[in-house]
């Protein structure tokens, strides 16, 4: 909960500096010019665009505003939204579905128990430490999904998962 809080206070501050310094505005018209101009070397061009920014930022004197003059901008068509506001498109997973579960099952339900050293235990409770999945467990709860966790050997440079 603590390393939520934190995150959320990172975000915060970045987003923060990023409207205090108007970086999307300038990276905006950076990728504008990259556009219209469309150099044979880019990181040259990006290079000597940002030198050009900076030697106009020192000789103006100092304002709360870092964006360009209304002269110097291309007309906007939308203002960008804050990061907050920003969507991530992700794929979708395909449906998952799985067999009845009925209470005889249950009934007859066996543990299973795959016996590991302390080290294994160790290093198994350190993997899943900061994981949000296995937060809300209890010991007891925990001990139950190690005791059930077995290894599976696969060789360098296989696809283990696949998507």
């Amino acid at each position: 909960m603590a390393a939520n809080m934190d995150d959320e206070q990172s975000l915060k501050e970045c987003e923060a500096y990023v409207q205090r310094h108007s970086i999307q505005q300038v990276l905006k018209e950076c990728i504008v010019q990259l556009c219209i101009n469309r150099p044979e070397n880019p990181l040259t061009f990006l290079r000597e665009h940002f030198e050009k920014l900076e030697r106009e930022s020192a000789s103006k004197p100092k304002s709360k505003s870092a964006s360009p003059p209304p002269e110097d901008r291309d007309e906007e068509v939308s203002p960008t939204p804050p990061v907050s506001q920003v969507r991530v498109t992700r794929r979708r997973r395909g449906a998952v579905s799985a067999e009845v579960y009925t209470e005889e099952d249950a009934a007859t339900y066996v543990k299973k128990v795959v016996p590991k050293d302390y080290k294994t235990m160790a290093a198994l409770s350190k993997a899943i430490s900061k994981n949000v999945l296995f937060s809300h467990l209890d010991d007891n709860e925990r001990s139950d999904i190690f005791d059930a966790m077995f290894p599976v050997n696969h060789i360098g440079g296989e696809k283990v998962i696949q998507q």
